[in-house]
Formats: C-alpha cells, sequence, structure tokens
C-alpha cells in the first residue's frame, strides 16, 4: 500500500496493469477497482477519472459501486485496517465489550484513522464466521472468539 499522497502517473500505471490483467468489460468492472484498491491502498479520484475513461463507465457508476462494496474505499486508510463484526450473533457472544476495548485501546471511533496514519477502525455486518463471534480482522488476519483482555495483545502484534 502506498501511504501518503500519490503520484498520478502511479495511478495511471495501476489502472492500466488492473485493465490490462481483466480486461475493459463492465463485468471485470468489482475485480479491476479491487486491484486497483489494492495496489494504491484506496482508490483515488484519478483512479475513477482514468477508470471511466479507458472503460467508457461514468463516474458516478463507478463511484456507486465503489462505495457499495466494504471492501474497497475511495479515501486512504491506516497501514492496518480493523475490521469488527457488529452482527446479532457477534453481539450476543460478547461484541460490545470487545468493541470497546478496540475503541480504548485506540482512541477512535468508527470509520477514523490514527494521527499517525496506523491504525484504521471500521465495522462491517458480516465477516461470515458467526460460529467464532466476536470477530475482527485486522489486515487480512482473523480472530475468533474474542475477550476484551485480547486486544492489546492482539494489536501489538502489528505494530
Amino acid at each position: 500500500m502506498i501511504v501518503g499522497q500519490l503520484d498520478k502517473q502511479a495511478v495511471i500505471d495501476a489502472v492500466q496493469s488492473a485493465i490490462a490483467h481483466h480486461g475493459n468489460t463492465r463485468g471485470e468492472l468489482i475485480p479491476i477497482l479491487s486491484e486497483v484498491n489494492r495496489a494504491l491502498g484506496y482508490i483515488p479520484r484519478d483512479a475513477f477519472d482514468e477508470i471511466s475513461r479507458l472503460m467508457r463507465v461514468p463516474k458516478s457508476q463507478l463511484l456507486s459501486v465503489a462505495s457499495f462494496y466494504q471492501m474497497l474505499s475511495t479515501r486512504p486508510l491506516g497501514k492496518h485496517v480493523i475490521r469488527f463484526c457488529e452482527s446479532a450473533p457477534c453481539h450476543v457472544a460478547g461484541g460490545r465489550e470487545v468493541w470497546q476495548a478496540i475503541r480504548n485501546t485506540l482512541n477512535l471511533k468508527p470509520g477514523e484513522t490514527s494521527q499517525d496514519g496506523q491504525w484504521t477502525l471500521l465495522t462491517t455486518s458480516c465477516l461470515g464466521l458467526c460460529a467464532v463471534g466476536p470477530v475482527m480482522m485486522v489486515d487480512d488476519d482473523v480472530y475468533g472468539n474474542l475477550q476484551p483482555d485480547q486486544i492489546t495483545d492482539i494489536l501489538a502484534h502489528y505494530q
């Protein structure tokens, strides 16, 4: 992930690489957006301009797709992204207490990124792991059966 201001050429290169890899049909829009998001850490405005131009898809449609899927971001995220499941099964299994422990440890509200750019805290409606709730993901790592007293140690692995 590239942190900070992105060079316009780097954005264009990422878009062109994704389109070259997936093709430029509308059916490949989500894989293209996902690849650009992965390469750059988010999908910047210049990327939407370039995708729109190369695929002949209105920017409004691209923004609609990007804002619908939680796996895509239209703004820079922290070096480490925490996604916490707020579904009913996780809530019933003690999710509220775990959520509060995460917020207290990072001193962040949902959707915020820390001042140092290390952490972004997001909620998600479901991670599909209800049997081991409460659940969170840190980057691509999944943690289940969470207890509030585990949060500090888990997050320490990423510093």
